[in-house]
């Protein structure tokens, strides 16, 4: 009997694992951060996501942009302020999957096309429900939330409160760089 029952328990600890959402470490100069992805709700970003992180692309880039009250944003340039080339093309718009701009989402960031996101992210600080999906037009898709801080938002709010100011065309700089180390895959499925 015991023995049916560790076979049934394996057997569902099996079944939760293939069901289990993506994962990621970020190693920041700040602490570690861990993600978890929603593939079922944002396929492309999730996948152009784990892509970048699997070649490598986020190391050494830096959060940019930290309004606290608001958003950290980080995943595109370095701390020059250079941007990287990116490896993977924009992403149509994934915005309206159901998922909110709440505290400790993590979402892509755009231009003011909404299918321009390619490597930036942000962490949201604080509920913004005026990023979130209104509508199919140029000012109600709303950004791509597709994962949220499983682990380490006490080193979200760390960096949120580092001092900053402008640097050349860019506001809300740190003036210390905030360097994303690596962003490291736990699990991929």
């Amino acid at each position: 009997m015991l023995k049916k029952v560790s076979l049934l328990a394996a057997g569902l600890l099996a079944s939760v694992l293939a069901w289990a959402a993506p994962t990621v470490e970020m190693t920041t100069n700040q602490g570690k951060i861990t993600l978890e992805l929603y593939p079922d709700k944002a396929p492309k970003t999730v996948e152009f996501f784990l892509y970048n992180a699997k070649h490598g692309f986020y190391e050494a880039t830096i959060f940019h942009r930290v309004i606290e009250g608001f958003m950290i944003q980080g995943g595109g340039f370095n701390s020059a302020m250079e941007e990287k080339k990116v490896l993977t093309p924009a992403i149509q718009n994934e915005a309206d999957n159901g998922l909110e701009n709440r505290r400790g989402t993590v979402a892509m960031a755009r231009t003011q096309d909404p299918h321009s996101a390619r490597v930036q992210f942000f962490i949201n600080l604080k509920n913004n429900a005026f990023l979130n999906f209104r509508s199919a037009t140029q000012g109600g898709y709303g950004y791509t939330v597709f994962g949220k801080v499983i682990d380490g938002m006490d080193v979200v709010d760390k960096i949120a409160t580092v001092p900053t100011g402008n640097q050349g065309y860019y506001q809300n700089v740190p003036t210390t760089p905030v360097i994303i180390q690596n962003v490291k895959i736990i699990s991929d499925k």
